[in-house]
């Protein structure tokens, strides 16, 4: 519910430090993002919700002069609290969420082979290293080179046959572990992601404004201008349409990219995981289930990740960012929890890096321990 910082138990000072900090993020030479939103809460309380900047002004990205060519100044669109963005690798959450619910429901085996329901995948490698990115799978594949789909699936079940990516049980960070997952999730239960993840999670949370694409295009912030040799493929301005080269190859849904979502929705998602798994009367996992996703080292949700958690990481805080520039953070330590979406590649991509997050993460834990 909205209140104020005091009503959350958070100072008001930090607290208007990590809003302002946010509404700068899209100003000055450099800026960050072209626009952002920041929702955060402790309890039930939202103590913090802005908007800054521009879900879109832009309509290409001029690489002679290395900067955006912009729209005229009447068809700039502003970010509004509710403004849906391409959540990247957040994504992964939510296939991992699926996951679990599915082992709950005695379908999947956490610590079973993979390799018993989707025989290409090498022996040995568990659900549980496809979570935790400890198979030995390489980062990623070319699928966004072969539009077919049975190409795309033999590049697949080659790696997961013969892993490339790392030493099996070392962490090594990599979209193929999502998409075998997903791959299996669809397998066991006969169903697609995108409906499991409607009727697992959003659907009964009621996250009207999370889905996979395409989407109509208003009220959605543009991404980048997708073009060679930046990017992997030809495609133009993306608005409502996955970023992601490899989500889009492979239908828009995708284990590891596709979803596009808006701050309040993930707020809800995070009180769901910081109540234990409900919300408002509806339950979608056992406290058990949450405290496998979220206890150290984590399934799926990285834990005290510093880069991007800043000084909330430390006791357990469980999150993700996406390369689009989005993330969220939760803390059971403080019951808080922290989401800021913002459109970094629009007009094109480039490695912003976490700063800002982690800024306004540490903004929120001072404001917890000044109150």
């Amino acid at each position: 519910m909205p209140g104020t910082p005091a009503a959350a138990g958070l100072d008001p000072a930090w607290i208007g430090r990590l809003v302002s900090g946010v509404r700068a993020l899209p100003e000055g030479r450099a800026p960050w993002c072209a626009g952002a939103v920041v929702l955060a809460g402790r309890g039930p309380v939202v103590a913090a919700e802005a908007a800054a900047g521009w879900a879109v002004r832009y309509r290409a990205y001029d690489p002679g002069r290395d900067r955006g060519v912009e729209l005229p100044r009447d068809r700039w669109e502003p970010v509004r609290v509710g403004t849906v963005f391409d959540l990247a690798s957040v994504s992964k959450l939510f296939t991992a969420l699926v996951a679990v619910q599915q082992a709950e429901r005695g379908r999947l085996a956490l610590d079973g082979p993979v390799g018993a329901h989707l025989p290409a995948v090498a022996p040995g490698i568990t659900v549980r290293d496809l979570l935790r990115h400890t198979s030995g799978l390489a980062p990623e594949l070319p699928f966004h080179a072969h539009r077919d789909r049975d190409r795309q699936l033999a590049l697949l079940w080659a790696e997961a046959a013969a892993p490339t990516g790392g030493p099996y049980g070392g962490y090594r960070y990599s979209d193929l572990n999502l998409i075998v997952l997903q791959l299996l999730l669809e397998r066991l239960t006969g169903r697609r992601l995108d409906a499991l993840v409607r009727e697992g999670i959003t659907g009964p949370l009621g996250m009207a404004g999370t889905a996979y694409g395409p989407l109509v295009p208003q009220g959605v912030a543009a991404t980048e201008d997708q073009r060679r040799p930046w990017a992997k493929a030809d495609r133009g301005m993306l608005r409502g349409r996955v970023h992601d080269e490899n989500a889009w190859a492979l239908g828009g849904v995708a284990g590891h990219a596709g979803l596009f979502s808006t701050a309040q929705d993930l707020a809800v998602l995070c009180r769901t995981l910081l109540d234990g798994g409900a919300y408002g009367g509806v339950r979608i996992l056992a406290p058990a289930s949450v405290a496998a996703l979220l206890d150290p080292p984590g399934l799926g949700f990285a834990v005290d990740q510093r880069s991007f958690m800043g000084e909330l990481a430390g006791r357990g805080a469980a999150g993700h960012t996406g390369f689009t520039g989005t993330s969220l953070v939760l803390d059971r330590a403080t019951d808080t929890f922290l989401v800021l979406l913002a459109n970094t590649v629009h007009p094109r991509r480039r490695d912003g890096g976490s700063a800002p997050r982690a800024a306004a993460a540490t903004c929120l834990a001072r404001a917890v321990a000044a109150a």
